[in-house]
């Protein structure tokens, strides 16, 4: 899910969206971090894959109904910043239902996709390297299923961005709003799922 043409946030879905194979799931975390075409002189066809992967999921999310129907929940001045809330508060949830989306346990995943990252440190991007420090120090991505995770890395995130805004007060907006939330997740990563399968079977196959 893209923020306003800038940085996605929602690192554990992009990984987990990626399926199974291990070059295009590092695609799909470098995605956030590699502008432009990727250079096939430097990274692999299925990371490259992975890379697309994720620009395609953050074009048909930014599209979906449900997710524009969740920016819509949200009231002025935190509407301006539903991108960055949305893939958050998706995260959260993704993290806290993670047994119910993958049979694979929420802190092996992290650790595993941990692992991948630091084994390709040599194809990853400086800002990338400094955000695999940053989640090792905060057991990412599982650590995202703690509330109080995520209103840290909210008010961080509103530290780092130029202009003054409203994030580090978020929180309380989102579980306000957490029941309509819900509905809106619920409908849409489902289909969220399916078109990250059909994509990447009619790619790679």
């Amino acid at each position: 899910m893209a923020i306003g043409g800038t940085l996605s946030l929602n690192h554990l879905a992009h990984a987990l969206l990626a399926g199974d194979d291990a070059a295009i799931r590092l695609g799909g975390v470098l995605g956030d971090f590699v502008r432009g075409q990727p250079d096939p002189a430097w990274y692999p066809p299925r990371v490259i894959s992975g890379i697309r992967l994720h620009r395609a999921i953050d074009a048909y999310t930014d599209a979906h109904p449900d997710v524009l129907a969740a920016k819509a929940c949200l009231p002025q001045p935190y509407r301006r910043y539903a991108g960055i809330l949305l893939d958050m508060w998706f995260d959260y949830r993704l993290a806290q239902e993670f047994p119910y989306w993958s049979e694979q346990p929420l802190a092996d995943f992290s650790d595993r996709l941990r692992g991948l990252l630091r084994e390709h440190d040599a194809l990853l991007p400086p800002a990338l390297q400094r955000f695999v420090r940053y989640m090792e120090a905060n057991d990412l991505p599982a650590g995202y299923a703690d509330r109080a995770v995520l209103g840290r890395a909210l008010a961080g995130i509103g530290q780092r961005l130029s202009r003054a805004n409203p994030l580090d007060g978020a929180l309380p907006l989102l579980v306000a709003r957490e029941v309509e939330l819900q509905r809106c997740f619920d409908a849409f990563f489902p289909q969220l799922q399916d078109f990250a399968r059909e994509w990447i079977e009619l790619q790679l196959t």
